[in-house]
């Protein structure tokens, strides 16, 4: 593409039509051209024939001219019509001025609800600049709060990687939460509902729980009026009202701000759900139980589970953040459907769960001998079933529970390696698998005769991952109706006199 020298603008020695072109650009490089011969809309009007109000829509990209009229303009501004039609804006403040428009005829934009400013000659290049860089900076923060699956899984890799560096264990909650609870009135066992009423009046909020919460919400904290709504009592006595109320504290305790990034999201959702956990589990209480039970070699997840009054999974996950800080056991743990897809993981006993490029592991199938799928096909599920299981990496021990959701089964598994198994009930078991996975000969790869019986006749429909695939949406909550949130709030806020 040659340059016009004296001009220091592109041009182009090809000519297309106005519809292959910018009207943006075209509007812009009309203007640089007639203000350049120093012409004001109404005698450039003149020279074509047309009206300086057609002219202004045309340089304001808002209407397409027509073949005969960009020939005459290009005739009266002393230019080739192919320069008009460049794709390249004609200097820095057209370039500029493009993308200001631009910005302001985008969606983002308009969810602002300002007024747009024109971007005339008349505007200062410095605050045309500003302009340009604000608009940029908000499409920017937008595009970082709104994580493609890949970025999302990204980010929930290097949290679990980060995890299992610290062996799952953040002193600092767990002080933070021995303390709170501790000043609630909490002595021992299983934390009361009235026990967290405390601790949320301590901090100036009051709980409630409604009917009516928003579909996209799990609590909504009115800061103005110290309240904390929550979903009404479905099940009475069970932990999970307690976790989402102490969640809902945890957001107040740690100061969270509003999330910025899926990874801000992220993190920010890993901390209330280990502060909650260490509440309804506080730690001085729950190592002394851990503790008694492995010298009596008894540890048992779902003995542990009863003594706090938690479901199976929280008693799980808990016991990954004391076993090894505390207990000096390494451990692994997964929640897995029964479809054998791994939907949480964790691990620093150095068991290699199957993952992908970006080394994430949700989603992928685990394999078919360890104990977290073979659980499926035990006829007793009432209690833990128990299994070793020799692996490449090694052999591991594992306590398994099934239990059953809306969507289908699922199992929870709490594993260690051969050595420490000693330490738990059900170490005697002689039920025992060996997997060679990832080698596809272990459970992937069919037999060879079925295999050719098939492989040219059979097309199975996959079915979709939804949790692994979505991203999470923008807006000023991410992932959450705001609106909707704001209505509610504005229908359950007391009102004065």
């Amino acid at each position: 593409m040659a340059v016009d020298e004296d001009r220091k603008i592109p041009t182009s020695p090809e000519v297309h039509t106005p519809a292959s072109t910018d009207l943006i650009t075209l509007g812009r490089r009309i203007r640089y051209f007639r203000t350049g011969r120093g012409l004001t809309l109404d005698a450039l009007g003149a020279q074509v024939g047309t009206t300086a109000s057609l002219l202004s829509l045309i340089e304001n990209g808002k209407r397409e001219p027509r073949l005969s009229l960009l020939q005459a303009l290009a005739g009266a501004l002393d230019v080739a019509v192919g320069d008009l039609l460049a794709d390249e804006p004609p200097s820095r403040r057209a370039a500029l001025e493009i993308e200001l428009d631009r910005a302001q005829r985008g969606p983002l934009f308009a969810t602002l609800g300002l007024p747009s400013v024109k971007a005339s000659q008349k505007l200062p290049m410095p605050v045309l600049e500003n302009l340009v860089g604000l608009h940029g900076e908000l499409a920017r923060r937008a595009s970082e709060a709104i994580a493609t699956p890949e970025e999302a899984r990204r980010a929930n890799t290097e949290l679990r990687l980060e995890r299992q560096s610290r062996n799952n264990y953040i002193p600092e909650l767990e002080d933070l939460a021995e303390e709170m609870t501790r000043r609630a009135g909490y002595t021992s066992g299983a934390l009361t509902h009235r026990t967290v009423a405390r601790m949320a009046e301590q901090l100036g909020f009051t709980l409630l729980h409604v009917d009516d919460l928003p579909h996209s919400t799990r609590t909504v904290t009115d800061l103005r009026n110290g309240r904390i709504y929550l979903p009404p009592a479905s099940i009475p006595g069970s932990h999970g009202l307690r976790s989402l109320g102490l969640q809902a504290i945890a957001h107040r305790v740690l100061g969270h701000q509003r999330p910025t990034s899926y990874a801000n999201f992220l993190r920010q959702r890993v901390e209330i759900t280990y502060f909650a956990a260490c509440c309804l589990m506080p730690q001085s209480a729950a190592v002394e139980f851990l503790e008694q039970r492995k010298k009596d070699k008894d540890l048992a997840v779902e003995d542990f589970r009863d003594a706090f009054g938690v479901s199976h999974e929280a008693a799980s996950q808990r016991f990954t953040n004391l076993a090894t800080s505390r207990l000096g056991i390494p451990v692994h743990f997964m929640r897995v459907g029964d479809d054998g897809a791994l939907y949480r993981g964790y691990a620093n006993d150095g068991l290699p769960f199957p993952a992908d490029v970006t080394g994430a592991i949700e989603g992928q199938l685990v394999c078919r001998r360890w104990a977290a799928r073979e659980a499926f096909t035990r006829r007793d599920r009432a209690t833990e079933s128990y299994q070793y299981t020799d692996t490449p990496a090694g052999t591991f021990w594992c306590s398994t529970q099934t239990g059953t959701t809306t969507t289908g089964e699922f199992s929870i598994t709490v594993g260690v390696p051969f050595a420490s198994a000693k330490w738990f009930r059900g170490r005697e078991t002689t039920a025992r698998r060996a997997s060679t996975c990832p080698d596809e000969a272990c459970c992937r790869r069919p037999a060879a005769q079925l295999a050719r019986h098939w492989e040219e006749v059979a097309w199975p429909s996959a079915r979709m991952h939804q949790y692994v695939l979505s991203a999470l949406p923008s807006g000023a909550f991410p992932g959450v109706d705001a609106s909707e949130v704001y209505a509610f709030l504005e229908k359950h806020a007391p009102r004065e006199g």
